[in-house]
């Protein structure tokens, strides 16, 4: 973790709260909630990631607050330690069975708490780190094809809810069999890494998700920003891997290594946006028999509203 992990401390007592703040002093970035649906509205506007929480509260108790938390994709993996009084402790099977990962009991010791909080936090960060791992690819060093299929179906559902446009790419290296078959998988495993990168570097907005989409093909979501227009980002992308100049002795299409394009800007059809990835491919495929090293769009129509071509290097 690069900046001060957030705890999120939930009890009802503000002297419990207090107790626990004094024990968590300066090591961490604390926030408080002093009921469950606070903490729910909190945990919602800010990362969180422990939970130190009270057993016992009026309305929303632990347990069903706890619930909640697990019910939704971006709290459920929020590490959770309940905080308990010494005549509750039978509640610890049926905690650990909602999803609690530890207890303390009250009256609390501050060196316990603080030795609890950083082992479930150390524990938090190796499995995020896995996790981190898991959706990279290994060969390009971007985000892999599981990491693409999980941020689509998000972006997809909340686009088609709200009626929004979104903006994909689907980007392939022209020829790129004959320069493996040239040059080697050595030198073709360097281009793959080469473009990528690349690639990346030119999808710089922060919402921006280049991903490699399975062998030479990549894929890239646009952020929904007022500079998001993919006949612009193409063109981007089509001089940053002809700036790359690596030269392509089988191209036939160039005489350094070029890409096509297939994009697509619209709203989604359905919640899993599998109508803009067939459009995006079938661009693509234009893109290809048009001649290669080159970016055919489609608006909102669904129809090819332009083809912009890819220059050759000086």
């Amino acid at each position: 973790m690069t900046t001060r992990p957030s705890v999120l401390i939930i009890d009802d007592e503000p002297a419990n709260v207090r107790v626990l703040a004094e024990a968590l002093q300066g090591a961490y970035d604390l926030r408080f909630a002093t009921d469950g649906e606070r903490a729910l509205a909190l945990v919602a506007r800010h990362a969180v990631d422990l939970i130190l929480l009270d057993v016992v509260m009026p309305g929303l108790d632990g347990f069903e607050l706890l619930r909640r938390l697990k019910a939704e994709p971006a709290t459920r993996e929020i590490p959770v330690i309940f905080v308990t009084a010494r005549d509750e402790i039978g509640e610890e099977e049926r905690g650990f069975d909602a999803g609690a990962v530890d207890y303390i009991t009250k009256p609390v010791s501050p060196a316990i708490v603080r030795a609890r909080v950083r082992t479930h936090l150390e524990l938090k960060r190796q499995r995020d780190l896995l996790e981190q791992r898991a959706l990279i690819d290994g060969l390009t060093g971007i985000a892999n094809r599981r990491r693409f299929d999980e941020e689509w179906l998000r972006r997809a559902a909340r686009a088609y809810e709200h009626g929004l446009v979104l903006r994909l790419l689907l980007i392939d290296i022209d020829h790129f069999k004959d320069y493996n078959d040239h040059y080697g998988h050595g030198p073709g495993d360097d281009c793959l890494r080469r473009v990528a990168a690349a690639l990346h570097a030119a999808c710089g907005h922060p919402g921006d998700l280049t991903a490699r989409y399975g062998g030479e093909e990549f894929v890239a979501i646009l952020a929904d920003a007022p500079d998001g227009d993919a006949a612009m980002h193409a063109q981007r992308l089509l001089a940053a891997v002809r700036d790359l100049d690596l030269p392509h002795a089988r191209s036939g299409t160039s005489t350094r290594v070029s890409i096509s394009i297939g994009a697509i800007e619209r709203a989604p059809a359905g919640r899993d946006g599998r109508d803009l990835l067939e459009s995006a491919d079938r661009l693509l495929y234009e893109a290809k028999r048009g001649g290669r090293n080159r970016c055919v769009i489609a608006g909102a129509d669904g129809a090819a509203v332009r083809v912009l071509q890819g220059e050759e290097p000086s």
